[in-house]
């Protein structure tokens, strides 16, 4: 199902790039990404993960998500080929960044430093320390590691949703892969909260009053800002400076993952408002 909704995506905007002559520049970048997934999806089958009678519910209960590394069955080469074409793809837009990426390129082309770095930004512990060895930008080397892993953590996701007790899960991390979200919607049918993964797309539902990144209920440091259509909300929190774009799909039919990249801009007001991504920091400067 993903995979349809994914290519719908990319025919959307390869269609708008007909009607326009081209797209914006940023905007470009993230069709281009979002092509190259695709294609390394399509070669990958999820291996399911057997879990023991009772592991499913265990976990939810003390709030752990079913997806850990040790779960994950992934093909290294393959891996290191896609984080290489997402570096390629970098530095096309943004030749500043070449020097940079050197380092992230000699991690991808390691299977063991490869793997090392999977495993802790699985695990959510820093990767700082693999990143300062090899002198390179930490958050330039977490994207391309991100954006190498989301086509395969997005079809794990695929298969393990609908494991979840979504009314019993409402936590602030994903119940997939434990990743942060970088996206919200309100659903159609009675305006629920619904947070999106940063890392394997996996959709669950959240409160509508508290912050998803540091769980603060303080409706004195909560706030949204919309446009004129009411369409768009841009949740901010005043207690950790964080922010989340979100979509109100009772007023619109749009595609939720089309419209995180249809709204950059929303990522700018905010940044410029002194606000920050709750999620994966980095960016490429396009343009």
């Amino acid at each position: 199902m993903r995979r349809e909704e994914e290519g719908k995506i990319l025919q959307r905007l390869e269609d708008w790039a007909q009607r326009e002559g081209q797209l914006p520049d940023i905007v470009e970048f993230y069709r281009q990404l979002l092509s190259i997934q695709i294609e390394a999806r399509s070669h990958f089958t999820v291996p399911k993960p057997s879990f023991a009678e009772g592991t499913v519910s265990e976990r939810f209960s003390q709030g752990i998500s079913l997806l850990s590394f040790q779960e994950l069955v992934l093909d290294w080469e393959q891996i290191g080929n896609l984080a290489r074409e997402v570096i390629a793809l970098v530095t096309k837009d943004s030749p500043d960044l070449a020097n940079e990426v050197q380092g992230v390129e000699d991690i991808t082309s390691n299977a063991v430093l490869l793997e090392q770095a999977v495993r802790a930004w699985c695990e959510g512990s820093s990767i700082s320390e693999i990143a300062a060895a090899r002198n390179v930008d930490e958050q330039l080397f977490a994207f391309v590691i991100e954006t190498a892993l989301k086509p395969f953590m997005s079809a794990y996701a695929d298969v393990l949703l609908p494991l979840v007790d979504q009314e019993s899960w409402r936590r602030r991390d994903c119940p997939i892969c434990g990743g942060k979200p970088d996206f919200a919607f309100l659903d159609k049918d009675k305006g629920a909260r619904w947070l999106v993964c940063s890392r394997c797309d996996a959709e669950w539902l959240f409160q509508r009053l508290e912050c998803p990144y540091c769980g603060t209920q303080n409706q004195d440091a909560l706030a949204y800002h919309t446009d004129d259509e009411a369409i768009y909300r841009l949740y901010v929190c005043d207690k950790c400076r964080s922010y989340i774009k979100a979509i109100d799909l009772r007023r619109t039919d749009s595609d939720v993952l089309l419209e995180r990249i249809l709204t950059l801009d929303m990522d700018m007001q905010a940044q410029q408002s002194g606000y920050r991504k709750g999620s994966l920091g980095f960016a490429p400067d396009i343009g």
